[in-house]
């Protein structure tokens, strides 16, 4: 009698709490239904976070709250040496060519971290890496933009990145250079962990095969197959964000200059692998044909990054030894000024015949102060006020 007695007692109180669970259901389906948007948008937002910092994150949106007030000036190894100057020399203040000139650094810092991949102390540029951590962190907290290329070495042929013997294959689909491969990503991934504020990794655009459109690097056209490039930038990221767990990183996709029937599209890893648009365009000493390429070119990186949905930037360009008379505010501002690109990068200071910005003394220093005074563009105190 007890035992059945009790038997009644959990067969009713299991009614009770179905009868109850079924009204939490009906509740909450409606509930998910009405607010099945917000959820999807819970989400996606769960899963950028997770691939992207928040720091990260940010970057993103302030590339493109940029795009909407001006663009962003920068400079390739802007603090680590200029003409007849070092960091090295000097490394209690932080000089900059475009500072000595204009009185204003730029706003964006590109860093190349090429010879990481080979364990070496120095880049392909002589710069220490303790050094450009220290630049890297130094620009960041003060309110500047971090960007970054990697003219990694041939592993096939032990030559530079401008050496084209054939080399992806082996890096890819378990070529049997892929395992070395594999720990040149691991430097690399060792580097960019530890640039550092507040033991977090600063966000970092991250640059890598760029040009790849153009012949001279072991990445480029006709030195591997488009379906090989795509596979190794793919893989490549996902070993960075994946196995090293780097989500501080935005990634760059940057071909060269169009040519008539290039398709700027033709290499693009995927919306996954990629967060901000770019192109590189120099001027070689012939502005009519530069300007063109301006033109024509940042109107089709603004329509596919419009239609992504993503930032898009002038990620290289510049006039070696800037020999053209008031080139910055006749050729270059008039043709960028409307484009919507978040920032553009001058190329780097490297001697008197390799230099891509003004230093002091040089001719064409009044008009690049004229460009600094003009309304779109943007150095380190304008995105810091």
């Amino acid at each position: 009698m007890t035992s059945k007695y009790f038997k009644m007692i959990m067969i009713s109180g299991f009614m009770f709490v179905l009868i109850l669970f079924f009204l939490f259901l009906s509740f909450s389906c409606k509930n998910d239904l009405s607010n099945d948007a917000n959820k999807k948008s819970l989400v996606e937002e769960m899963d950028t976070i997770e691939r992207r910092s928040r720091a990260a994150e940010n970057l993103l949106i302030k590339l493109q709250d940029l795009s909407k007030k001006g663009f962003a000036i920068g400079h390739q190894d802007a603090t680590s040496y200029g003409l007849n100057w070092r960091h090295l020399d000097s490394p209690d203040s932080i000089k900059s060519d475009v500072a000595k000139v204009s009185g204003k650094f730029p706003a964006v810092y590109g860093f190349d971290i090429g010879h990481i991949e080979l364990g070496r102390t120095h880049n392909l540029d002589s710069v220490p890496f303790d050094v450009m951590r220290q630049l890297m962190i130094d620009a960041y907290k003060k309110g500047g933009i971090i960007t970054v290329s990697w003219h990694a070495d041939n592993l096939t042929s032990k030559g530079n990145s401008w050496d084209k013997t054939p080399t992806v294959s082996d890096l890819i689909n378990d070529g049997k250079l892929q395992q070395t491969y594999t720990l040149w990503v691991k430097r690399v991934a060792d580097f960019l962990k530890s640039v550092q504020v507040d033991n977090e990794p600063i966000p970092v655009i991250f640059r890598p095969f760029h040009e790849m459109n153009g012949s001279w690097f072991w990445w480029g056209e006709g030195n591997c197959s488009v379906e090989d490039y795509k596979v190794l930038w793919q893989g490549t990221v996902d070993l960075l964000r994946e196995t090293h767990g780097l989500n501080n990183l935005l990634y760059a996709y940057s071909p060269n200059k169009l040519n008539p029937n290039d398709d700027y599209m033709k290499y693009y890893p995927g919306d996954d692998y990629v967060d901000v648009f770019g192109i590189d365009i120099y001027d070689f000493k012939n502005s009519e044909d530069y300007i063109h390429s301006v033109v024509h070119d940042l109107a089709i990186v603004k329509k596919v990054a419009q239609e992504k949905q993503k930032p898009y930037a002038f990620t290289e360009t510049g006039l070696e030894t800037l020999s053209t008379p008031n080139w910055f505010t006749e050729v270059l501002y008039p043709n960028i000024e409307n484009t919507g690109v978040s920032w553009i990068l001058f190329w780097r200071n490297a001697r008197v015949d390799h230099h891509y910005m003004p230093y002091e003394g040089h001719p064409i220093s009044e008009d690049f102060r004229a460009f600094e005074a003009l309304p779109k563009t943007l150095f380190l105190e304008d995105l810091t006020n």
